[in-house]
């Protein structure tokens, strides 16, 4: 049986709500992406809270869609009292020099056809489920107090009927404004409608100006708009997923909590984000990249809180876990790794801050050298260092060919700021780094398998690898770069295109699931190569694997085709968008065919 997670999320780069098919608010963390949740009945039905608007007979279809190239969400009901549907937003709009973005998620209940007989249900906790509010009723507003400042739900409904759990008859269209922090004092109809059409010209306004080719637009611009969730506006952070505790497979205990940013993440994110021509969350990403090197001194994590925090301390807590999958922790100890491709991908990101003729008026155009120079030292006394790599293994360091081939990239992205520049001495070293590097990779090549392997010394073949091709490292022409593929094809393909990250056993035992983004990569490989039309059908099946809303999670079962991980995970989206960029680059196509 296929599991897809039926589930969709809303946001403002503030926070993040994840919401079911049936309209439930299932995931919320305020005030911020890695806080606790208030609403966390995805992962324990009983402590994790519930806020739902339902059909009062509890029997109904639904369907739930987005407002087109938008990130509000419309869930419909339909049963045999009439027809409703509730459309869930995030204020998002420029306003007074800036974007307003408040923890306020609003619920607009809209009549379609009928009388539907509702109930709501809202009952938030504290804690990841461990305190229960006291609940105080006011005029037009509930309010829970003792899990956050001034937590309150403002409605135009009658507020005994929600707390009682009692069928409201609907007879025209109601509100309902969860609020944290400053609560909602204007009127609410109001204020629900003016901000809700703010928000939709804002997210049509966002989508206009991306830069999208003639092909699979659709998904492209789903996927764009489902990253720009995930970078925290007020620091630039960008995480790699809002949730947590998602299993990469069943009874697998590989449930991570991923509300953090990965700086190798991030690199792959803007990337994508360079491609629809979006530099604005390059830019804030400049100034949290530069906020963590001014506290750094002797290495660069490979994650950070999303306010900069340096300790990220990995606990279990105590819930059911997604279908009883635990254990459930909050934190990650990759915190405390060491990945020294990082140096090389925060070079990369920030390369377009230094050479972009289009960035004129960004930071990077009054030169920080400073962190160029800093990133090459890290460079240069890593290059001989072991690490855990990018898949983070626990228990075991090696070279890794993804590590040099970081610190290559990283020293040729400085070589290119160095020519702008017309830094001289800057330019030999980077030249000198990026030798020392291929050298590096080399030693990670196996003439028996014609493949670069996960590290020296290592016969084990790993998809990050395919980035050898895509980075440019391998000439796409070349035999060594079709033997390469091939091998990688051969050790490590599932059923409908999908890739595994590695076949070998790790901490936790071999691998069950299929990573996405690699299956990506291998596409985007394809691409670079110009096996254009085998490119295009692996990357449609590909697609196949998003839920309804064009949404994709970590990893995909290859038995089944299931959605496993944790969702919407912004690597899978990020592979999509830029597979996709490197097939209409290849493609070529004028816009009218």
């Amino acid at each position: 049986m296929t599991h897809k997670y039926n589930i969709g999320i809303i946001g403002n780069c503030s926070y993040i709500a994840y919401i079911t098919e049936r309209g439930e608010v299932c995931w919320l963390c305020l005030p911020r992406f890695d806080s606790g949740f208030l609403f966390g009945s995805l992962l324990d039905k009983k402590k994790g809270g519930d806020f739902s608007i339902l059909p009062a007979d509890n029997q109904f279809d639904t369907r739930q869609y987005y407002l087109e190239n938008t990130n509000i969400l419309c869930s419909e009901f339909t049963n045999s009292s009439g027809i409703y549907r509730i459309i869930d937003y995030a204020p998002r709009f420029y306003q007074y020099d800036r974007y307003f973005k408040p923890l306020m998620l609003f619920r607009k209940i809209e009549i379609i056809s009928g009388n539907p007989k509702i109930v709501i249900r809202c009952n938030p906790v504290g804690d990841y489920g461990a305190l229960q509010p006291s609940v105080v009723m006011g005029s037009n507003h509930i309010r829970y107090l003792g899990i956050g400042p001034q937590v309150r739900l403002t409605t135009s409904l009658s507020i005994n009927h929600i707390l009682e759990e009692k069928p409201i008859v609907l007879s025209e269209t109601a509100y309902c404004a969860f609020t944290y922090g400053i609560p909602l004092e204007a009127s609410l109809v109001a204020t629900a409608e003016d901000f809700l059409e703010k928000t939709r010209a804002y997210w049509l306004s966002w989508v206009k100006t991306t830069s999208v080719g003639n092909i699979f637009q659709e998904h492209i611009i789903r996927s764009a708009l489902a990253l720009k969730l995930h970078q925290y506006e007020d620091t630039g952070g960008i995480i790699a997923s809002g949730s947590m505790g998602l299993p990469e497979a069943f009874g697998s205990g590989r449930n991570w909590d991923y509300r953090y940013c990965w700086l190798r993440d991030a690199f792959y994110t803007l990337n994508a984000f360079n491609t629809i021509g979006h530099f604005e969350e390059l830019e804030r990403y400049f100034y949290y990249i530069r906020n963590i090197i001014s506290e750094e001194r002797e290495k660069i994590q490979p994650l950070y809180g999303i306010t900069g925090a340096k300790e990220i301390v990995e606990r279990e807590i105590e819930l059911e876990g997604y279908r009883n999958n635990r254990p459930v922790r909050v934190g990650n100890d990759a915190y405390s790794h060491v990945q020294n491709d990082v140096y090389g991908q925060v070079l990369v990101s920030l390369l377009p801050l230094y050479i972009d003729k289009r960035l004129s008026s960004s930071p990077g155009k009054t030169p920080d050298m400073m962190i160029i120079n800093w990133l090459l030292d890290k460079i240069s006394s890593t290059m001989n260092e072991p690490d855990s790599g990018i898949w983070e293994f626990r228990n075991k360091q090696q070279r890794h060919c993804y590590t040099f081939l970081f610190h290559w990239a990283g020293s040729m992205a400085a070589k290119k700021i160095a020519e702008h520049q017309n830094d001289k001495k800057l330019l030999r070293r980077a030249r000198n780094l990026a030798s020392l590097a291929s050298r590096q990779i080399e030693a990670c090549y196996n003439p028996i398998k014609q493949a670069y392997c996960q590290a020296i010394e290592s016969d084990q073949v790993d998809a990050s690898c395919f980035q050898l091709i895509i980075s440019h490292y391998l000439k796409p022409n070349s035999i060594r770069t079709k033997n390469h593929l091939k091998a990688l094809e051969r050790e490590l393909s599932a059923d409908g295109g999908l890739i595994y990250r590695y076949r070998h056993c790790d901490d936790f035992g071999a691998p069950k699931s299929a990573f996405l983004v690699c299956s990506f990569w291998y596409v985007e490989s394809l691409a670079c190569i110009g096996q254009i039309e085998k490119a295009i059908g692996v990357f449609e099946k590909l697609l196949s694997y998003s839920n309804h809303l064009k949404l994709f999670s970590e990893d995909i079962d290859p038995a089944t085709g299931s959605q496993m991980g944790n969702f919407p995970q912004a690597y899978s989206h990020v592979g999509l968008m830029n597979a996709a960029s490197r097939i209409g680059k290849k493609l070529d196509l004028p816009y009218f065919l």
